[in-house]
Protein backbone atom coordinates (compact mmCIF):
# COMPACT_ATOMS: atom_id res chain seq x y z
CA UNK A 1 0.00 0.00 0.00
CA UNK A 2 1.68 3.60 -0.80
CA UNK A 3 2.08 5.78 1.99
CA UNK A 4 2.46 9.38 2.16
CA UNK A 5 4.85 11.63 4.73
CA UNK A 6 3.90 14.93 5.76
CA UNK A 7 6.66 17.46 5.96
CA UNK A 8 7.21 20.59 7.94
CA UNK A 9 9.78 22.95 7.78
CA UNK A 10 11.32 25.75 10.64
CA UNK A 11 14.40 27.48 10.37
CA UNK A 12 16.38 25.12 12.04
CA UNK A 13 14.62 21.73 12.01
CA UNK A 14 12.37 19.07 9.88
CA UNK A 15 9.82 17.16 11.53
CA UNK A 16 8.31 14.59 9.93
CA UNK A 17 4.45 13.96 11.00
CA UNK A 18 3.83 9.54 10.60
CA UNK A 19 -0.20 10.84 10.70
CA UNK A 20 -2.72 8.75 12.03
CA UNK A 21 -5.90 7.78 10.34
CA UNK A 22 -7.58 5.76 8.17
CA UNK A 23 -5.65 4.63 5.22
CA UNK A 24 -8.38 2.08 3.07
CA UNK A 25 -9.30 3.89 0.39
CA UNK A 26 -12.67 1.45 0.58
CA UNK A 27 -13.47 2.83 3.82
CA UNK A 28 -15.96 5.94 4.92
CA UNK A 29 -13.69 7.84 6.38
CA UNK A 30 -10.36 7.21 3.94
CA UNK A 31 -7.99 10.05 4.94
CA UNK A 32 -5.58 10.23 1.88
CA UNK A 33 -2.56 12.13 3.87
CA UNK A 34 -2.83 9.11 6.87
CA UNK A 35 0.06 7.75 7.08
CA UNK A 36 -0.07 4.90 9.92
CA UNK A 37 -3.38 3.26 10.11
CA UNK A 38 -4.98 3.75 13.79
CA UNK A 39 -7.97 1.19 13.13
CA UNK A 40 -10.73 3.53 12.86
CA UNK A 41 -11.71 3.09 9.71
CA UNK A 42 -15.47 2.91 9.15
CA UNK A 43 -17.53 0.63 6.38
CA UNK A 44 -21.07 0.54 4.95
CA UNK A 45 -23.48 -2.44 5.91
CA UNK A 46 -22.44 -5.28 3.30
CA UNK A 47 -24.09 -8.60 2.20
CA UNK A 48 -22.10 -10.87 -0.39
CA UNK A 49 -23.34 -14.00 -1.99
CA UNK A 50 -21.69 -16.96 -2.13
CA UNK A 51 -20.54 -18.09 -5.67
CA UNK A 52 -20.84 -21.91 -5.04
CA UNK A 53 -22.27 -24.20 -2.69
CA UNK A 54 -22.10 -27.54 -2.50
CA UNK A 55 -23.39 -30.62 -0.14
CA UNK A 56 -21.15 -32.71 2.31
CA UNK A 57 -21.51 -35.85 3.03
CA UNK A 58 -23.48 -37.53 5.75
CA UNK A 59 -20.31 -38.39 7.95
CA UNK A 60 -19.96 -34.42 8.07
CA UNK A 61 -22.91 -33.55 9.66
CA UNK A 62 -21.09 -31.47 12.32
CA UNK A 63 -18.66 -29.60 10.20
CA UNK A 64 -16.54 -27.53 12.28
CA UNK A 65 -12.54 -26.68 11.84
CA UNK A 66 -11.65 -26.01 7.85
CA UNK A 67 -8.34 -26.02 6.16
CA UNK A 68 -6.34 -26.11 3.04
CA UNK A 69 -3.02 -27.88 3.15
CA UNK A 70 -1.35 -28.97 0.23
CA UNK A 71 -4.34 -27.46 -1.75
CA UNK A 72 -6.36 -29.91 -0.49
CA UNK A 73 -9.32 -29.35 2.12
CA UNK A 74 -9.68 -31.00 5.59
CA UNK A 75 -12.72 -30.66 8.27
CA UNK A 76 -13.37 -32.67 11.03
CA UNK A 77 -16.32 -33.16 12.74
CA UNK A 78 -17.12 -31.18 16.55
CA UNK A 79 -17.93 -34.63 18.48
CA UNK A 80 -17.00 -37.87 19.29
CA UNK A 81 -15.28 -38.58 15.81
CA UNK A 82 -11.59 -38.39 15.62
CA UNK A 83 -11.23 -38.39 11.58
CA UNK A 84 -9.80 -35.87 9.92
CA UNK A 85 -11.54 -35.55 6.31
CA UNK A 86 -10.17 -34.95 2.70
CA UNK A 87 -13.12 -32.98 0.60
CA UNK A 88 -13.17 -32.34 -3.04
CA UNK A 89 -13.09 -28.79 -3.33
CA UNK A 90 -15.06 -28.28 -6.37
CA UNK A 91 -17.69 -30.55 -5.44
CA UNK A 92 -18.20 -31.26 -1.45
CA UNK A 93 -17.50 -34.49 -1.75
CA UNK A 94 -15.17 -36.66 0.67
CA UNK A 95 -12.25 -38.08 -0.81
CA UNK A 96 -10.83 -39.94 1.99
CA UNK A 97 -10.27 -39.83 6.08
CA UNK A 98 -7.17 -39.84 8.47
CA UNK A 99 -7.97 -41.94 12.02
CA UNK A 100 -6.24 -39.29 14.93
CA UNK A 101 -5.77 -42.76 16.88
CA UNK A 102 -5.57 -42.54 20.59
CA UNK A 103 -7.11 -39.17 20.90
CA UNK A 104 -10.29 -38.22 21.98
CA UNK A 105 -13.09 -35.88 20.63
CA UNK A 106 -14.75 -33.69 23.35
CA UNK A 107 -15.57 -30.76 21.40
CA UNK A 108 -13.08 -30.94 18.90
CA UNK A 109 -13.73 -26.85 17.22
CA UNK A 110 -11.01 -25.43 15.00
CA UNK A 111 -8.06 -26.30 12.85
CA UNK A 112 -5.09 -24.05 12.19
CA UNK A 113 -1.80 -25.03 10.81
CA UNK A 114 1.91 -23.99 10.69
CA UNK A 115 4.88 -25.64 8.36
CA UNK A 116 5.30 -28.21 10.75
CA UNK A 117 2.28 -29.15 12.67
CA UNK A 118 -1.40 -29.50 12.74
CA UNK A 119 -3.32 -27.98 15.64
CA UNK A 120 -6.46 -29.24 16.59
CA UNK A 121 -8.60 -27.17 19.10
CA UNK A 122 -10.54 -29.43 21.37
CA UNK A 123 -12.08 -26.30 23.46
CA UNK A 124 -16.08 -26.43 22.80
CA UNK A 125 -17.36 -25.36 26.00
CA UNK A 126 -21.22 -24.49 25.32
CA UNK A 127 -22.79 -27.89 26.97
CA UNK A 128 -21.89 -26.41 30.63
CA UNK A 129 -19.28 -23.42 30.95
CA UNK A 130 -17.23 -25.42 32.72
CA UNK A 131 -14.55 -27.38 31.12
CA UNK A 132 -11.13 -28.50 32.82
CA UNK A 133 -9.61 -30.34 29.94
CA UNK A 134 -9.24 -27.47 27.35
CA UNK A 135 -6.45 -28.81 25.06
CA UNK A 136 -5.18 -28.48 21.50
CA UNK A 137 -4.05 -31.50 19.49
CA UNK A 138 -0.71 -31.06 18.02
CA UNK A 139 -0.60 -33.33 14.99
CA UNK A 140 3.51 -34.16 13.16
CA UNK A 141 2.42 -33.15 9.49
CA UNK A 142 5.01 -35.47 8.42
CA UNK A 143 3.45 -38.05 10.39
CA UNK A 144 -0.39 -36.94 9.24
CA UNK A 145 1.08 -37.03 6.06
CA UNK A 146 1.98 -41.19 6.07
CA UNK A 147 -1.08 -42.06 7.92
CA UNK A 148 0.60 -42.82 11.40
CA UNK A 149 -0.23 -39.12 12.54
CA UNK A 150 2.23 -38.25 15.96
CA UNK A 151 0.62 -36.92 18.34
CA UNK A 152 1.48 -34.27 21.91
CA UNK A 153 -0.83 -31.95 23.47
CA UNK A 154 -1.37 -28.69 24.95
CA UNK A 155 -3.47 -27.85 28.06
CA UNK A 156 -4.68 -24.33 28.81
CA UNK A 157 -6.87 -22.45 31.06
CA UNK A 158 -8.44 -19.35 31.23
CA UNK A 159 -7.09 -17.11 33.62
CA UNK A 160 -10.36 -15.24 34.37
CA UNK A 161 -12.56 -18.86 35.16
CA UNK A 162 -12.19 -19.04 38.59
CA UNK A 163 -15.70 -20.01 39.13
CA UNK A 164 -16.43 -23.60 37.66
CA UNK A 165 -19.99 -23.50 38.42
CA UNK A 166 -22.15 -25.24 35.64
CA UNK A 167 -24.25 -21.92 33.73
CA UNK A 168 -26.06 -24.05 31.50
CA UNK A 169 -26.06 -24.66 27.96
CA UNK A 170 -24.36 -21.62 25.40
CA UNK A 171 -24.45 -19.39 28.38
CA UNK A 172 -20.58 -18.91 29.53
CA UNK A 173 -18.11 -16.25 27.48
CA UNK A 174 -15.27 -19.05 27.86
CA UNK A 175 -16.19 -20.73 24.52
CA UNK A 176 -14.24 -20.95 22.04
CA UNK A 177 -14.31 -21.98 18.50
CA UNK A 178 -11.70 -20.13 16.14
CA UNK A 179 -7.81 -20.09 16.31
CA UNK A 180 -4.86 -19.26 14.36
CA UNK A 181 -1.06 -19.84 14.34
CA UNK A 182 1.58 -17.42 13.68
CA UNK A 183 5.32 -16.78 15.06
CA UNK A 184 5.79 -18.79 18.15
CA UNK A 185 2.16 -18.88 19.07
CA UNK A 186 -1.40 -20.13 19.35
CA UNK A 187 -4.38 -17.19 19.18
CA UNK A 188 -7.59 -17.90 20.50
CA UNK A 189 -10.76 -16.44 19.30
CA UNK A 190 -13.22 -16.95 22.17
CA UNK A 191 -17.47 -17.80 21.41
CA UNK A 192 -18.86 -14.89 24.03
CA UNK A 193 -22.67 -16.46 24.31
CA UNK A 194 -23.54 -13.68 26.98
CA UNK A 195 -22.32 -10.53 25.38
CA UNK A 196 -21.40 -11.75 22.03
CA UNK A 197 -18.27 -10.20 21.37
CA UNK A 198 -14.88 -12.00 21.07
CA UNK A 199 -11.70 -11.97 23.14
CA UNK A 200 -8.30 -12.98 21.86
CA UNK A 201 -5.79 -15.00 23.89
CA UNK A 202 -2.44 -16.12 23.30
CA UNK A 203 -0.42 -19.30 24.55
CA UNK A 204 2.74 -20.85 23.14
CA UNK A 205 2.34 -23.51 20.49
CA UNK A 206 4.50 -26.31 22.17
CA UNK A 207 3.58 -28.89 24.50
CA UNK A 208 3.05 -28.00 28.00
CA UNK A 209 0.33 -26.74 30.83
CA UNK A 210 -0.60 -23.03 30.52
CA UNK A 211 -2.98 -20.50 31.88
CA UNK A 212 -3.81 -18.79 28.94
CA UNK A 213 -3.25 -14.99 28.19
CA UNK A 214 -5.93 -12.18 27.51
CA UNK A 215 -4.91 -9.67 24.76
CA UNK A 216 -7.73 -7.48 23.76
CA UNK A 217 -11.91 -7.41 23.39
CA UNK A 218 -13.56 -6.56 20.29
CA UNK A 219 -17.50 -6.42 20.29
CA UNK A 220 -18.19 -8.73 17.12
CA UNK A 221 -22.25 -8.58 17.78
CA UNK A 222 -22.21 -12.50 17.30
CA UNK A 223 -21.08 -15.45 17.78
CA UNK A 224 -17.46 -16.18 16.21
CA UNK A 225 -17.04 -19.75 14.94
CA UNK A 226 -14.08 -20.06 12.99
CA UNK A 227 -10.64 -18.03 11.80
CA UNK A 228 -8.05 -18.12 9.13
CA UNK A 229 -5.82 -15.93 8.16
CA UNK A 230 -3.12 -15.19 5.10
CA UNK A 231 -0.33 -14.00 7.16
CA UNK A 232 2.13 -12.51 4.27
CA UNK A 233 -0.22 -9.44 3.72
CA UNK A 234 -1.79 -9.40 7.82
CA UNK A 235 -5.32 -10.64 6.88
CA UNK A 236 -7.41 -12.58 9.50
CA UNK A 237 -11.30 -13.64 8.31
CA UNK A 238 -13.21 -15.18 11.18
CA UNK A 239 -16.41 -16.85 10.95
CA UNK A 240 -19.83 -16.25 12.75
CA UNK A 241 -23.23 -15.89 13.21
CA UNK A 242 -25.61 -13.72 14.93
CA UNK A 243 -28.32 -15.36 17.51
CA UNK A 244 -30.91 -15.58 14.54
CA UNK A 245 -28.15 -17.70 12.60
CA UNK A 246 -27.59 -14.85 9.99
CA UNK A 247 -24.14 -15.96 9.49
CA UNK A 248 -21.11 -13.51 8.47
CA UNK A 249 -17.55 -12.80 7.65
CA UNK A 250 -15.12 -10.06 10.30
CA UNK A 251 -12.42 -9.22 8.67
CA UNK A 252 -9.66 -7.82 10.43
CA UNK A 253 -6.67 -6.17 7.63
CA UNK A 254 -3.97 -4.06 7.71
CA UNK A 255 -2.15 -4.53 11.03
CA UNK A 256 1.05 -4.51 12.83
CA UNK A 257 2.45 -8.17 14.19
CA UNK A 258 -0.54 -10.03 16.38
CA UNK A 259 -3.06 -6.64 17.30
CA UNK A 260 -5.71 -7.61 15.48
CA UNK A 261 -8.01 -5.85 16.89
CA UNK A 262 -5.67 -2.92 16.09
CA UNK A 263 -6.71 -3.02 12.10
CA UNK A 264 -9.08 -2.42 9.87
CA UNK A 265 -12.16 -4.25 11.13
CA UNK A 266 -15.27 -4.94 8.43
CA UNK A 267 -18.19 -7.39 9.09
CA UNK A 268 -19.45 -8.39 5.73
CA UNK A 269 -23.45 -10.35 6.33
CA UNK A 270 -23.53 -13.38 3.81
CA UNK A 271 -26.65 -13.97 1.97
CA UNK A 272 -26.93 -17.49 3.26
CA UNK A 273 -30.24 -17.25 6.07
CA UNK A 274 -30.01 -19.47 8.79
CA UNK A 275 -26.66 -20.94 7.98
CA UNK A 276 -24.74 -22.33 11.00
CA UNK A 277 -21.10 -21.41 9.66
CA UNK A 278 -18.36 -23.32 11.69
CA UNK A 279 -15.34 -23.19 9.38
CA UNK A 280 -13.56 -21.12 7.33
CA UNK A 281 -10.15 -21.27 4.96
CA UNK A 282 -8.02 -19.32 2.27
CA UNK A 283 -4.69 -19.96 0.68
CA UNK A 284 -4.60 -16.57 -0.91
CA UNK A 285 -6.38 -13.82 0.91
CA UNK A 286 -9.18 -13.38 -1.93
CA UNK A 287 -10.96 -16.79 -2.38
CA UNK A 288 -12.15 -18.44 0.80
CA UNK A 289 -13.84 -21.46 1.62
CA UNK A 290 -16.65 -21.68 4.38
CA UNK A 291 -18.37 -24.65 5.41
CA UNK A 292 -21.73 -25.10 7.77
CA UNK A 293 -23.10 -28.44 10.35
CA UNK A 294 -26.59 -29.28 9.56
CA UNK A 295 -29.29 -26.94 11.23
CA UNK A 296 -33.17 -28.43 12.18
CA UNK A 297 -35.13 -26.38 14.08
CA UNK A 298 -38.77 -24.98 13.68
CA UNK A 299 -39.27 -27.11 10.69
CA UNK A 300 -36.62 -25.89 8.65
CA UNK A 301 -33.63 -27.96 8.07
CA UNK A 302 -30.56 -26.75 6.30
CA UNK A 303 -27.91 -29.54 5.74
CA UNK A 304 -24.16 -29.42 5.93
CA UNK A 305 -22.23 -27.46 2.92
CA UNK A 306 -19.45 -26.69 1.87
CA UNK A 307 -19.16 -22.62 0.19
CA UNK A 308 -16.72 -20.45 -1.74
CA UNK A 309 -16.82 -17.05 -2.02
CA UNK A 310 -14.81 -14.55 -3.47
CA UNK A 311 -13.76 -11.34 -1.53
CA UNK A 312 -11.15 -9.92 -3.89
CA UNK A 313 -13.31 -6.74 -4.37
CA UNK A 314 -12.82 -6.10 -0.56
CA UNK A 315 -8.85 -7.39 -0.12
CA UNK A 316 -7.28 -6.70 -3.93
CA UNK A 317 -6.26 -3.50 -2.67
CA UNK A 318 -4.78 -3.79 0.53
CA UNK A 319 -2.84 -6.88 -1.25
CA UNK A 320 -1.64 -5.32 -4.70
CA UNK A 321 -2.09 -1.56 -3.86
CA UNK A 322 -0.91 0.56 -6.97
CA UNK A 323 0.84 -1.27 -9.50
CA UNK A 324 0.90 0.99 -12.27
CA UNK A 325 4.19 0.63 -13.26
CA UNK A 326 5.99 -2.26 -15.29
CA UNK A 327 9.06 -2.16 -12.48
CA UNK A 328 6.29 -2.30 -9.49
CA UNK A 329 4.23 -5.46 -11.57
CA UNK A 330 7.44 -7.24 -11.99
CA UNK A 331 8.16 -7.20 -7.95
CA UNK A 332 4.31 -7.93 -6.82
CA UNK A 333 3.34 -11.29 -6.36
CA UNK A 334 0.60 -12.99 -9.17
CA UNK A 335 -2.14 -14.80 -7.80
CA UNK A 336 -4.70 -17.01 -9.22
CA UNK A 337 -8.02 -17.81 -8.15
CA UNK A 338 -10.32 -19.83 -7.68
CA UNK A 339 -7.60 -22.78 -7.81
CA UNK A 340 -8.43 -25.76 -9.00
CA UNK A 341 -11.47 -23.93 -11.35
CA UNK A 342 -13.65 -25.76 -13.73
CA UNK A 343 -14.96 -22.40 -15.90
CA UNK A 344 -12.40 -19.15 -15.29
CA UNK A 345 -9.77 -17.79 -13.67
CA UNK A 346 -9.18 -14.77 -12.19
CA UNK A 347 -5.26 -13.46 -12.23
CA UNK A 348 -3.97 -10.39 -10.50
CA UNK A 349 -2.39 -7.94 -10.29
CA UNK A 350 -1.86 -7.79 -13.94
CA UNK A 351 -1.11 -4.84 -16.22
CA UNK A 352 -2.35 -4.01 -20.30
CA UNK A 353 0.33 -5.00 -23.42
CA UNK A 354 1.26 -8.27 -21.84
CA UNK A 355 0.25 -11.81 -22.90
CA UNK A 356 -0.73 -15.00 -20.85
CA UNK A 357 0.02 -18.46 -22.02
CA UNK A 358 -1.27 -21.95 -20.78
CA UNK A 359 0.80 -25.14 -21.35
CA UNK A 360 -0.86 -28.58 -20.14
CA UNK A 361 1.58 -30.67 -18.72
CA UNK A 362 4.00 -32.01 -21.56
CA UNK A 363 4.82 -28.47 -22.22
CA UNK A 364 2.30 -27.80 -25.05
CA UNK A 365 0.93 -24.06 -25.21
CA UNK A 366 -2.94 -24.46 -25.48
CA UNK A 367 -3.97 -21.33 -24.70
CA UNK A 368 -2.75 -17.66 -24.63
CA UNK A 369 -4.56 -14.35 -23.38
CA UNK A 370 -3.76 -10.70 -23.60
CA UNK A 371 -3.63 -9.35 -20.18
CA UNK A 372 -6.10 -6.59 -18.80
CA UNK A 373 -5.64 -3.51 -16.89
CA UNK A 374 -5.33 -5.06 -13.08
CA UNK A 375 -7.28 -8.63 -13.29
CA UNK A 376 -7.37 -11.20 -16.32
CA UNK A 377 -10.04 -13.50 -16.76
CA UNK A 378 -9.31 -16.24 -18.58
CA UNK A 379 -11.99 -19.07 -19.62
CA UNK A 380 -10.72 -22.72 -18.87
CA UNK A 381 -13.67 -24.48 -19.34
CA UNK A 382 -13.20 -26.08 -22.89
CA UNK A 383 -9.79 -27.42 -21.15
CA UNK A 384 -9.48 -30.86 -20.13
CA UNK A 385 -9.04 -31.81 -16.39
CA UNK A 386 -5.44 -31.62 -15.37
CA UNK A 387 -2.07 -29.85 -14.25
CA UNK A 388 -1.72 -26.90 -16.49
CA UNK A 389 1.11 -24.07 -15.84
CA UNK A 390 0.68 -20.12 -16.73
CA UNK A 391 3.25 -18.26 -18.12
CA UNK A 392 3.33 -14.80 -18.38
CA UNK A 393 5.40 -12.49 -20.69
CA UNK A 394 7.43 -11.26 -18.01
CA UNK A 395 8.66 -15.03 -17.35
CA UNK A 396 6.35 -15.67 -14.16
CA UNK A 397 5.25 -19.02 -13.78
CA UNK A 398 2.25 -20.38 -11.67
CA UNK A 399 1.04 -23.27 -11.84
CA UNK A 400 -3.04 -24.40 -11.38
CA UNK A 401 -5.40 -27.87 -11.72
CA UNK A 402 -8.42 -27.56 -14.03
CA UNK A 403 -11.50 -29.83 -12.60
CA UNK A 404 -14.49 -30.98 -13.85
CA UNK A 405 -15.49 -32.24 -17.49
Amino acid sequence: MKTLLTFFFTAQTLFIFAQLGCTDPLALNFNPVAVTNDGSCLYNDTTVSVTESFTLSASLVETSGLIQMNSELWTHNDSYDTHLYRINPSSGATMDSIDLTNTTNTDWEDIAQDTDFLYIGDFGNNSNGNRTDLKILRVEKSSFSVGNPIIDTISYSYPEQTDFTGSGGNNTNFDCEAMLVQGDSIYLFTKQWQDYKTTIYALPKTPGIYSATRLDTLNVEGLITGATHFESENIVALSGYSPTLQPFIYLLYDYTDADFFGANKRKINLSLAFHQVEGITTDNGLDYFLSNEIVSQSGITINQRLHRLDLYDFLSNHIFGEFASTSDHDNTQILIFPNPSEHQLRVAPTIPGEKIQVFNAQNQSVLTEDTQENETIIDVSRLSPGIYFMRLQSGKTIHFNKVGN
